[in-house]
């Protein structure tokens, strides 16, 4: 194994930052996505890989990604939940990456729902 330099350091911490940043950090929109047993079993795990590489290839620093447990709809999975601040959030079913990119640039970037994979706009809102 090579030694590390103080720039691999540097490079180690400002992705650390970056990382925490995107789970924890104030943000004008919060992606939950729903990592129950039923959500993981459906393929939230690669919900998630999705949305954490759209964040990355946007560049953007102001969205928060997080997780939840089961939102109480197994046959539905794996599903998100988009909290644009200040507006209602939007729960979006029967996700795979195609539709969760398309989410992340319609909804997440553009600011249009996507109506076509939402089940509600409403509910719970944290931001």
């Amino acid at each position: 194994m090579p030694r590390l330099k103080i720039g691999d350091l540097d490079k180690i911490v400002e992705q650390g930052k970056k990382n925490m940043s995107l789970r924890e950090g104030a943000g004008r929109v919060k992606i939950t996505v729903h990592m129950g047993t039923c959500g993981i079993a459906a393929g939230a795990r690669k919900i998630m890989a999705e949305i954490m590489k759209c964040v990355e290839e946007s560049g953007a620093n102001d969205i928060i990604i997080t997780t939840s447990g089961c939102a109480g709809l197994c046959s539905r999975e794996p599903m998100a939940t988009v909290e644009v601040a200040g507006q209602a959030p939007v729960k979006y079913i029967e996700l795979d990456a195609k539709k969760a990119r398309e989410i992340f640039d319609e909804h997440v970037i553009e600011g249009a729902i996507v109506e076509k994979y939402a089940l509600a706009v409403g509910s719970e809102q944290t931001l």
